[in-house]
């Protein structure tokens, strides 16, 4: 089992995306993501979201929500337990990042970029402004092919 982070920064009508176009065996490669990644031992999820944004952008958060857990479970990877946040505040100059190519894109044509099934679920749940969630994603290779929310299937 592994701890992760995301976080969608948010200025106005778009999302801060990341598109995983530079790491080699990754397994987001070319999908468009928020950013974000692994605990380091001893973080919490604000430690963790804090310092990766810092590390993949450059910039500092400074206004933040948690909003969700999201457990991915796959018959390709271990298990993940990815806090989700979202940020509206910041300071800092943002830098290139190392895993990929960072571009403000706007939410209504968030659903038009390569991204896994499930990031569809809980982007909508952001955007419906869902108070805090659980959301199970289980997939096959690729394919989704369960997602339980709050405890009840909805795929």
């Amino acid at each position: 089992m592994r701890n992760t982070t995301l976080c969608y920064l948010e200025r106005g009508d778009e999302y801060l995306m990341l598109h995983r176009v530079k790491k080699e065996n990754d397994l987001n490669r070319d999908k468009w993501i928020g950013v974000g990644g692994k605990f380091r031992e001893g973080e919490s999820p604000e430690d963790c979201i804090l310092r990766e944004t810092w590390e993949e952008t450059g910039l500092t958060l400074t206004d933040y929500r948690y909003r969700g857990l999201v457990t991915f479970v796959s018959d390709e990877a271990p298990t993940e337990y990815m806090h989700l946040f979202t940020a509206d505040g910041w300071t800092g100059t943002p830098h290139p990042c190392d895993e990929g190519d960072l571009a403000w894109i706007k939410k209504a044509e968030l659903l038009d970029l390569p991204m896994w099934e499930g990031d569809r679920i809980f982007l909508r749940l952001l955007e419906e402004d869902v108070p805090f969630f659980s959301l199970k994603l289980c997939y096959q290779g690729d394919a989704l092919v369960r997602a339980v929310l709050n405890g009840r299937q909805i795929v």
